[in-house]
């Protein structure tokens, strides 16, 4: 084991313009950075994907988990909690990551993923990446690596290869291998750079087949697209002009269909969702879009297992958004107004049980996670919400 020792309207507007890019409603610093006299009273008056090993979470008699990091500066931990058949969770344990977080928001999807029998998760703050396994007990801590580059943010796996989205510095993509012990391995060769050296990237993730991966970049309101090889080396990527701006989360339909968040840099009900054909060739093609939220900073996006449903969390609105996907790959709200559901204040990411029957929204406001059980007609059904999570946890994966 290599391991590491050791609603008022201008507060909203306020919130979502704190970063000089208008990139502020995804991330959770525009939550907490240089608006200290906004206090969480104020937010809340605001208000108004991968494969997973069954055997264990037999063992233990849960229908599922979920997962996200406490991202702390001075000590990054694992939170987890039992999922039960009814949606409901229960039984919240921590489980130190040996790194460190940020202690603030990362603006990101894909800080915590569960593949098979493991989890990975970012310690954004140590530049690291650090690798569990699950069993019936709970997590077991195997691996420790230094990710290749600065602030890790956004993981992604396919198969046994493992990429991780650096936004510090240059930003940067890195390539790891993964055996079956859940250790990593850097792969020389692998790293590749972002489009520009301030490309403000968002999310990385392998196409279903494998064959690319993709990078969403908030400044440059761009995707950029990137060939594997056999080996799992990626090359040099091809950049495409994004149809919304502000590109933030995606995720993906049947069909190599790519479903993508468009911020729209927080301007209030401004934000939206565009679908994407990813061609052969790693090119992709306009479907629809942008398909207004009629609310303000969409940002994480999810894509039920039978590809019917897309859902994104407006951060800036305190809501989630639903869209039926048509068998054309065209979007279509499911309700006029935008609003699927009510969240707790400043939602920063979402993620479906393996099942698709239950949605989560982890909210940064609020410190919250709001669970939703997802209806055959694609509406939600607000369950619960748990209170009392760590200020700056993030991260979301749901089994």
């Amino acid at each position: 084991m290599k391991q590491k020792t050791g609603f008022s309207f201008f507060p909203l507007l306020s919130l979502l313009f704190l970063l000089g890019l208008g990139l502020v409603g995804c991330n959770e610093d525009s939550l907490t950075q240089g608006f200290d006299e906004l206090s969480k009273a104020d937010l809340a008056k605001a208000v108004p994907s991968g494969e997973f090993d069954e055997t264990d979470l037999q063992k233990s008699g849960n229908a599922g988990a979920l997962y996200l990091i406490s991202n702390a500066a001075t000590g990054n931990e694992v939170i987890a909690f039992d999922r039960a058949a009814d949606g409901s969770l229960s039984n919240q344990q921590s489980y130190a990551t040996a790194g460190l977080g940020t202690g603030g928001g990362l603006g990101s999807q894909g800080a915590v993923v569960r593949y098979r029998q493991f989890l990975f998760v970012v310690n954004a703050g140590s530049n690291e990446i650090s690798s569990f396994r699950v069993n019936g007990q709970g997590l077991t801590l195997v691996d420790v690596e230094p990710s290749a580059g600065t602030m890790p943010i956004s993981l992604t796996v396919h198969d046994d290869r493992l990429y991780v989205l650096n936004a510090g510095g240059t930003g940067n993509i890195a390539g790891f291998s993964l055996n079956h012990q859940g250790d990593l391995s850097f792969l020389p060769g692998s790293v590749q750079p972002l489009s520009t050296d301030a490309a403000g990237g968002a999310q990385v993730s392998f196409s279903p087949s494998g064959r690319f991966l993709i990078v969403t970049e908030k400044a440059t309101n761009a995707i950029s697209i990137y060939p594997v090889d056999f080996s799992g080396l990626a090359g040099a990527p091809t950049t495409y002009p994004s149809v919304g701006d502000t590109p933030f989360g995606f995720d993906f339909g049947k069909r190599d269909r790519l479903i993508v968040s468009d911020a729209f840099g927080g301007a209030p009900n401004a934000s939206a969702m565009t679908s994407y054909q990813i061609e052969p060739d790693g090119s992709i093609d306009l479907i629809t879009g942008p398909v207004a939220t009629n609310q303000t900073a969409a940002c994480w996006v999810v894509v039920t297992n039978d590809s019917r449903y897309t859902y994104t969390t407006n951060t800036g609105s305190a809501n989630v958004t639903g869209y039926r996907i048509t068998p054309s790959g065209a979007l279509q709200l499911l309700d006029a107004s935008g609003v699927s559901g009510q969240t707790g204040a400043g939602p920063i990411d979402l993620s479906l049980s393996r099942n698709s029957q239950y949605l989560y929204a982890l909210s940064a406001g609020s410190d919250s996670i709001t669970a939703f059980a997802v209806n055959s007609d694609g509406s939600l059904t607000h369950l619960d919400e748990w209170m009392g999570l760590p200020d700056g946890a993030a991260g979301l994966a749901a089994e």
